[in-house]
């Protein structure tokens, strides 16, 4: 199996690079973040003259994540569970594709909203952190993929990239990652690259990409039966160089 998960930072904006690298890069499941549409408008029918099916959670300018798959898979949740009834954030949708859970995630930023923002980004994490345990506890084969809006290590960020202050590094958020791994799941991009400067994020401003100021925040989670199967981890660092890209490029995982 082949996923990959991208933020594309708008779909209407990005629809033509989704579909280009689909038809080069042919993955089994694209799982996209910041969509910033409701899920009626998603393309969901240009998407499935490629070969795909897509189901998307969306609002309206803000947030969505979609999955986009040429396989069968059925939708399982539509929303964390833990998360306040309240909750209108779209930012996770869960399936089931070929016996596999793949929870497609866009975690909160954490930096807007002040104190607010960044509970809201923690109590986020402690809610998926008590799904993945769920779901681990029943032996399930699990991916957590998405953009997490967190630099596990210093290794992750460049330097200069970020101030120590900053949700995406603070202790805080850190930790809740590392609850994450330590509950079973291996970060795959670092099982296959242990050390280094691996980046999955550049931003737009100071000539981020140009100085190559980085930072590796898309991540993809893997369940010990997953983590077996594993054999290749990359970011599509290409795709930043294109024509007016995202942000953030494709992070692609092959399983055997």
């Amino acid at each position: 199996m082949k996923l990959a998960t991208w933020n594309v930072n708008s779909i209407r904006q990005r629809e033509a690079h989704v579909q280009r690298w689909l038809k080069a890069n042919q993955p089994d499941l694209l799982i996209l973040q910041e969509i910033k549409c409701e899920a009626a408008a998603f393309p969901s029918l240009p998407l499935h003259g490629l070969g795909y099916t897509s189901e998307a959670v969306g609002q309206k300018a803000y947030n969505g994540v979609a999955v986009l798959s040429r396989i069968p898979f059925s939708v399982t949740q539509r929303a964390l569970p833990g998360l306040p009834a309240d909750d209108v954030q779209a930012r996770y949708l869960e399936v089931v594709a070929d016996g596999i859970t793949v929870a497609a995630i866009y975690l909160p930023n954490g930096n807007s909203r002040g104190d607010d923002g960044f509970a809201y980004k923690l109590a986020w994490m402690d809610a998926l952190a008590d799904r993945a345990a769920e779901l681990l506890e029943m032996d399930t084969p699990l991916v957590i993929a998405g953009d997490f809006n967190v630099a596990p290590t210093d290794d992750d960020y460049a330097p200069g990239a970020l101030s120590a202050t900053d949700a995406l590094v603070r202790p805080e958020s850190r930790a809740r990652f590392r609850r994450l791994i330590w509950q079973g799941l291996t970060d795959a991009v670092r099982a296959v690259h242990p050390h280094g400067a691996i980046y999955t994020f550049w931003d737009y401003q100071a000539g981020a990409w140009q100085r190559d100021l980085g930072l590796r925040i898309d991540h993809a989670l893997l369940s010990p039966t997953l983590a077996e199967r594993l054999v290749a981890a990359d970011p599509d660092k290409e795709e930043r160089a294109k024509p007016q890209p995202s942000d953030h490029v494709p992070v692609v995982i092959e399983l055997h």
